[in-house]
C-alpha cells in the first residue's frame, strides 16, 4: 500500500447522486404507475416530505404523508411496493466514482460516508460491498439531523478526529457544499466523475 502523500486526513463522500446513480427513468416511471396520481404531484410530495424521512421518520408515516398530500388511497400492499421500489432506485452505483474511492483507499486514505438517508436505505448501505473500504458511515436518520445543518459536519469531524482543513468533502448539492466550507472543510460540488478526479488528484496525486 502506498502511503498518503498529501496533508489530508480523510475524504468524506455523499451517497445519493455521487456514489449512487440518479434514479433511472424506468424506476421513476414504475413508481409513478404504482402511485396512480399525477407524476408532478407525486414527486412534489415525495421530495417535500423527504427531509423528515431522512431525519428518522418511519417509512409508514412518510408514505402516509405522501398519500395525504396527493389524495391517494393506497392499501398496505401498494405502500410496500412503493417502499421497495424507492429503496431499489437508490442502490445502483457509479463505477467511475467507486473506482476513485477504491484508488484512494489503496493509497491509505481514510474514507467516510455522510448521507442524508432514511433508515431503510441506510440499513442496506451498511452491508454494501461498494462501501467496504469506508471506515465510517454517518446517516442523517441516526443523527436526526440533516445536511446542511452545521452540527452534522461538526459531528463527523469529531468522530473521525480530523481537522476541518485536512478533510475533503464531496456532495452534489450546493447548499451542502457551502455549509461544509463554512466549517472550514475543503468541499467540492460533484457535477461528474471527471471534475471529481481533478479535485482529488490535485490533493492526492494521480489516481
Amino acid at each position: 500500500m502506498t502511503s498518503v502523500r498529501s496533508g489530508y486526513a480523510a475524504v468524506v463522500f455523499d451517497y445519493g447522486e455521487v456514489i449512487s446513480r440518479p434514479q433511472e427513468e424506468a424506476q421513476r416511471a414504475a413508481m409513478e404507475r404504482l402511485a396512480g396520481v399525477p407524476a408532478d404531484l407525486f414527486w412534489s410530495a415525495y421530495w417535500n416530505e423527504r427531509r423528515a424521512y431522512d431525519a428518522g421518520l418511519p417509512a409508514s408515516e412518510y408514505w402516509g404523508r405522501i398519500a395525504r398530500r396527493t389524495g391517494a388511497s393506497w392499501d398496505t400492499a401498494r405502500i410496500q411496493s412503493l417502499w421497495a421500489s424507492d429503496i431499489a432506485s437508490w442502490l445502483s452505483t457509479d463505477p467511475e466514482v467507486t473506482a476513485l474511492a477504491g484508488a484512494l483507499a489503496a493509497r491509505g486514505v481514510r474514507l467516510a460516508l455522510l448521507s442524508n438517508a432514511p433508515s431503510d436505505i441506510a440499513g442496506a448501505l451498511r452491508h454494501s460491498p461498494v462501501l467496504a473500504p469506508f471506515e465510517s458511515a454517518f446517516f442523517s436518520c441516526d443523527l436526526e439531523i440533516c445536511k446542511p445543518d452545521p452540527a452534522i459536519y461538526r459531528h463527523v469531524l469529531r468522530e473521525l478526529g480530523t481537522e476541518a482543513g485536512r478533510t475533503a468533502f464531496i456532495d452534489d448539492r450546493e447548499e451542502n457544499v457551502l455549509a461544509a466550507k463554512r466549517e472550514g472543510i475543503d468541499a467540492h460540488q460533484y457535477e461528474g466523475s471527471a471534475g471529481l478526479r481533478t479535485f482529488l488528484e490535485e490533493r492526492f496525486g494521480p489516481l
